[in-house]
């Protein structure tokens, strides 16, 4: 479960998001980091039981720092409101596929897979889709899947077909994707659940066959 306390400062950050403000709250925000690194550390502690592929990662390569990246944005507020968890399946380097909890009172939710690839590896996920498009259906299909995710987001999807594909493909829904993943919301009640650590990974790892048909597209030549 997050902490209300944590619960709390990431509010009180949001209606306060200036450095005077931070730096006045010293106290809560280390106890807000460490409950931060307690949760990452019992989120891998259950997702390596359930995906071998995460068993590299540590906390410190799980977290995201607090301070935005301001300088191309209008949004000028210096401070991260939410709580970002990002476990990578290490198959990649670079961008890979993977598990994503994000934490923000009234707009909590989990995601995975593929976001926003750069064009040499979106070329490869659909050259993935065109051949083997049914493998990809198959794991969308599963009930578990389905009940929790519904389907793949779509999210900045294109609105015709890309570039060497035909309008009238059987997987043209997904090859107009820019994105490959898919995201489901969580309560604040289950934030605060005692099994919320359990239910959520239980939940991810639903997505582990999506993760592993991406990094099977993404490490073909």
């Amino acid at each position: 479960m997050i902490s209300q306390k944590s619960l709390s400062f990431l509010t009180d950050l949001k209606h306060n998001n200036n450095r005077d403000w931070f730096i006045s709250q010293k106290k809560r925000y280390d106890e807000y980091k460490a409950d931060y690194h307690r949760v990452i550390a019992e989120f891998l502690e259950v997702m390596k039981q359930g995906d071998p592929s995460l068993e590299r990662l540590e906390v410190k390569q799980c977290t995201f720092r607090i301070n935005r990246d301001i300088r191309f944005s209008k949004d000028k507020s210096p401070y991260k409101s939410h709580m970002g968890i990002w476990m990578s399946t290490n198959v990649l380097s670079g961008n890979g596929p993977g598990y994503y909890i994000h934490i923000e009172p009234g707009a909590s939710f989990l995601s995975g897979g593929l976001y926003n690839p750069e064009a040499p590896e979106l070329k490869k996920v659909r050259r993935e889709l065109d051949f083997f498009h049914d493998d990809l259906e198959e794991i969308l299909a599963e009930p578990g899947f389905k009940k929790v995710f519904g389907d793949l987001d779509r999210e900045n999807a294109l609105k015709t077909s890309p570039k060497d594909y035909p309008k009238d493909h059987p997987a043209i829904k997904y090859l107009q994707l820019k994105s490959f993943t898919a995201s489901a919301p969580i309560t604040d009640s289950q934030l605060k659940a005692k099994n919320f650590v359990s239910n959520t990974a239980a939940k991810l790892l639903l997505l582990k066959p999506l993760n592993e048909y991406l990094n099977r597209a993404l490490t073909q030549e």
